[in-house]
């Protein structure tokens, strides 16, 4: 797979890898997702993105750069790809404007650095991250999504129920969690 592969959500909520007919319908919207290798500088840029937001939330402050090489240290994603998983990107003029990751395990994925920057929240473009996850998980058969995160989040958390995510008891130990979410898919199968 090249470091960047572009996906696409037509109209009817359909997704999966863009065809060459598919890429000019598909150019019409302001944002792109694109499957991104983890460790390529676009993947990067979202990822310190994200990191600032939330170690600067849980800080209370805004982040140190000592505080965020650690933060970004202590939560590799480099498992994002392959069969360990997938890391989207929403990409707006060249710039990482969003993202979602998912971690594939037996049966189920984890939905983790999700994320929408300030300016871009509001368009949309969290639930064409969801649904572009979903449909990924959907495509391996995997059935169960879940994901940990905080209160504090209010934005990530209204964005999982808005999208069918229901709340669920802790089902690890992340220290930084207080929320816990999980989504049975319908994979069309009957």
């Amino acid at each position: 797979m090249s470091p960047i592969e572009t996906v696409g959500v037509t109209t009817d909520g359909e997704c999966g890898r863009a065809t060459p007919a598919s890429r000019s319908l598909y150019a019409s919207h302001v944002t792109e997702l694109q499957v991104v290798l983890p460790g390529t500088p676009l993947a990067d840029e979202i990822v310190r993105a994200y990191m600032s937001d939330v170690a600067s939330r849980w800080y209370g402050r805004q982040a140190t750069p000592g505080e965020l090489e650690e933060a970004f240290r202590s939560e590799p994603y480099d498992e994002l790809q392959g069969t360990g998983g997938i890391f989207l990107v929403g990409v707006e003029d060249g710039r990482a404007v969003g993202c979602a990751g998912v971690r594939f395990g037996d049966g189920f994925a984890e939905l983790t650095k999700v994320f929408t920057r300030p300016d871009h929240r509001g368009q949309g473009l969290g639930g064409r991250l969801l649904e572009a996850a979903e449909q990924a998980c959907v495509d391996r058969g995997i059935t169960t999504l879940r994901l940990d995160t905080r209160a504090e989040l209010r934005e990530a958390c209204a964005l999982y129920e808005r999208n069918g995510f229901e709340r669920v008891g802790p089902f690890n130990d992340e220290p930084y969690s207080d929320r816990w979410y999980l989504k049975v898919l319908d994979t069309g199968v009957r």
